[in-house]
């Protein structure tokens, strides 16, 4: 009997990387045929691939993981994988949908694991789809950031969170940039990512978020490296080599 076979789609590099290790670790006959950093690879390899499971990240670039799941939820298992809260879980338990949690917990995959061995025999559940539209409202209507409480030398500025250009971290502080000039706030970039409407803001490099909006174009540096031109800042923007994918499209 062939081994079963996963696609693990997840943005955040760390975390994809972590999943893949924990599921070889927990279920060692799992083949991992492919990984993805978004919701548009993450419909094609799970089309060209065919995998028995598919981790399947909700919130992501390109596509949701609600709007691939649609398109794929009759033709293979589904694990949802979310930082939504316990309120969230209970439209996945009510519809018998397999989720994880972040950050992951072993105890949590394992029974996800025993769930899908268990159900790998049988056709994908149509009861997915009963649940798909409820996820989308909960993700709709969670309350990202509006405004942010920065200084600005002995100013306190509250900044419109759709004017913000970047936010860039160094060892101690974090800059927020806007068009109009930087200031200055005490949180990390998880901190103000786990805040931040994913749709906007996204994570191109362990120290820099930037507003999507304001990207007017990529630039391939000499040594090979992916940068990003803003609307209304001079700088230059690096990608990391893990996020260069978000923006091969422009």
């Amino acid at each position: 009997m062939p081994h079963p076979t996963a696609v693990v789609a997840e943005d955040e590099r760390v975390l994809r990387d972590e999943l893949v290790i924990h599921l070889g670790e927990l279920w060692p006959e799992l083949e991992i045929v492919g990984v993805a950093g978004d919701g548009i690879d993450a419909l094609e390899l799970a089309g060209k691939l065919r995998p028995d499971v598919l981790f399947l990240d909700i919130q992501m670039p390109g596509l949701t993981g609600i709007e691939v799941a649609r398109q794929l939820y009759a033709k293979l298992h589904i694990v949802f994988v979310t930082a939504f809260d316990e309120h969230a879980v209970a439209a996945f338990e009510q519809g018998a949908i397999d989720y994880l949690l972040k950050p992951y917990e072993l105890g949590r995959l394992s029974l996800a694991i025993a769930r899908v061995r268990a159900r790998l025999a049988d056709p994908p559940r149509n009861a997915l789809v009963e649940v798909l539209g409820e996820l989308e409202r909960l993700r709709q209507s969670r309350n990202y950031l509006k405004w942010i409480r920065a200084s600005a030398g002995r100013e306190i500025r509250l900044i419109l969170a759709d004017d913000i250009v970047f936010f860039q971290a160094d060892t101690k502080y974090t800059t927020v940039a806007t068009v109009d000039g930087d200031a200055i706030v005490r949180m990390s970039l998880k901190q103000l990512m786990s805040q931040l409407d994913p749709d906007l803001f996204v994570l191109i490099h362990r120290s820099t978020i930037v507003n999507v909006k304001f990207v007017h174009g990529v630039r391939r540096g000499l040594d090979g490296s992916t940068l990003l031109g803003l609307k209304g800042r001079p700088e230059m923007l690096s990608v990391s080599e893990a996020n260069r994918h978000l923006f091969r499209m422009m």
